[in-house]
């Protein structure tokens, strides 16, 4: 259960209600059922799974859910509708549980309805993003990064939550072709043999020959002939406001931003009620929905759940195939 102040769970009793969806794997819910039970009121629904213990967790199976009632967070306790330190804690609570048990093998796949970034920190996240702080939860070392999905359209970043001020002096020529390398590595694990990647240019019209910005020409250029080199299937740069157009067509199957809105907007235009985020790189998929907690509209029972369920669709996907590579 993610941040309990937005839409989190009215979409969570929604997501429940999906039979269809359930019967694919073995669902175990992690948060504070009274929680729950608020959002079954906001969305007209009543949902019907036994409360377990953590340690009973292998009660679930396909079909057949049940509630890990951490009981950590009394709704007449909250105010909605806004950002707090109770509402982040128990998002991360719920979190961490999760990837305790990602670590010890118990479970295969994690997705969490939104999140508030502000909340976790207030609760005490040291990191901008959920990203870093699962990484020591997990003792992950390895390269990880937030990517965005609508249908199979993707968006990968070479930075992410970073002020605006700072991207340029963030991008370097290895950080760039590592974003390649990672980027290649997430979408042939969610199933593309040979990711065709199309690398944005930072500056208005890629730099316009170095009228408007040399990173172009001094980073981002050798790092896609770098990569080019070394076979991956990618090209660049390219001016971030076509290159939506020629991914869009299908030219390529994701496209490598330098920072977050790059993306974001471009997806989220295109397909606001679909997309879906993957914390791309972790030893275990993670998924959730591309929208934030939506504040504005909580308790109204209005919110769509079609990101959710494209979320929990996406974490059955990219489970299902990591599962075989593992078994082969």
């Amino acid at each position: 259960m993610g941040d309990p102040a937005g839409v989190s769970p009215e979409l969570l009793a929604r997501l429940l209600s999906k039979s269809e969806l359930l019967d694919q794997a073995a669902v175990a819910v992690i948060g504070d059922r009274r929680v729950l039970a608020e959002g079954e009121k906001i969305a007209g629904l009543s949902v019907d799974m036994p409360v377990v213990p953590l340690s009973e967790l292998d009660r679930a199976a396909p079909g057949a859910p049940v509630f890990i009632d951490l009981g950590h967070l009394d709704p007449a306790t909250l105010r909605m509708k806004e950002a707090s330190a109770e509402g982040g804690a128990f998002a991360i609570r719920n979190f961490k549980e999760a990837l305790l048990l990602a670590k010890a093998d118990r479970i295969d796949g994690i997705m969490f309805t939104p999140f508030n970034k502000l909340a976790l920190k207030m609760a005490g996240n040291p990191y901008p993003d959920e990203i870093r702080w699962a990484t020591d939860i997990l003792d992950w070392k390895g390269e990880c990064s937030e990517y965005n999905r609508l249908d199979n359209l993707w968006n990968a970043r070479v930075t992410s939550h970073e002020p605006l001020k700072d991207v340029a002096g963030l991008l370097t020529r290895q950080r760039v072709v590592a974003a390649i390398e990672a980027t290649t590595a997430t979408l042939k694990a969610a199933g593309i043999a040979r990711p065709r990647i199309a690398v944005a240019g930072l500056n208005p019209h890629a730099g316009e020959g170095g009228l408007f910005g040399r990173e172009e020409i001094d980073v981002i250029a050798p790092a896609v002939a770098e990569a080019q080199a070394r076979q991956y299937a990618v090209e660049g740069p390219f001016p971030a406001d076509t290159v939506w157009i020629k991914a869009r067509r299908g030219d390529y199957d994701v496209v490598l931003t330098m920072y977050h809105d790059q993306g974001q907007i471009a997806l989220k235009l295109l397909g606001f009620e679909r997309g879906v985020t993957i914390l791309g790189g972790m030893p275990v998929p993670i998924t959730t929905p591309a929208h934030g907690t939506a504040y504005d509209i909580a308790g109204n029972g209005v919110a769509d759940p079609s990101a959710t369920i494209r979320a929990f669709e996406t974490l059955l996907s990219l489970t299902s195939l990591r599962m075989a590579r593992t078994a082969a």
